[in-house]
């Protein structure tokens, strides 16, 4: 369960994952600097090019570490659309797409394909998504990739003020 040196670059389902990029900021900015976002998950808000550039410097310094995967979400393996991140760590994975983007299946294609490869690849026998109960289109994204509701506690967690309820959600290989 190692990350390779080398640049990760996963396609299939219309899709081009890439790792991030110092030209991706400006888009970075523009996905991440969202309402939705803000709420579902810790990303800073508002998330201008600061923002930016410090979780560009988090994803290489976790990346460095062999501890996490962040991957841009394209079309053309240039465009960010969103991203996914598996958290070797931990065997989880997220997601987050651009408020213009969402309707699309990016979400669940692109994590298919990073799910696949965390695997397959990586050799992660169990990957989890941490969900809160509310979350309909992540609860969707879990039961169309086959993920299952385990039967742990809900894990309460504190975030930017608020209290998130975070349920449990498995796939083995």
């Amino acid at each position: 369960m190692t990350l390779p040196s080398s640049a990760v670059r996963l396609t299939g389902h219309d899709l081009v994952l890439r790792e991030w990029e110092e030209a991706d900021l400006p888009v970075m900015a523009e996905l991440f600097d969202d309402p939705g976002v803000a709420y579902r998950t810790p990303l800073a808000s508002p998330f201008g090019l600061d923002e930016a550039r410090a979780y560009l410097e988090m994803v290489r310094r976790t990346r460095a570490a062999g501890d996490r995967l962040h991957l841009a979400i394209t079309t053309d393996g240039h465009k960010p659309l969103g991203e996914v991140l598996v958290s070797l760590s931990r065997a989880s994975m997220g997601y987050a797409i651009g408020a213009a983007h969402r309707g699309q299946r990016l979400a669940p294609r692109a994590t298919r394909l990073l799910m696949d490869y965390a695997h397959e690849v990586l050799e992660i026998p169990r990957l989890v998504l941490e969900i809160e109960p509310d979350n309909a289109p992540s609860v969707s994204v879990a039961r169309a990739l086959g993920f299952r509701l385990t039967d742990e506690e809900p894990a309460q967690v504190e975030e930017k003020g608020r209290v998130l309820t975070l349920r449990t959600w498995a796939h083995d290989r």
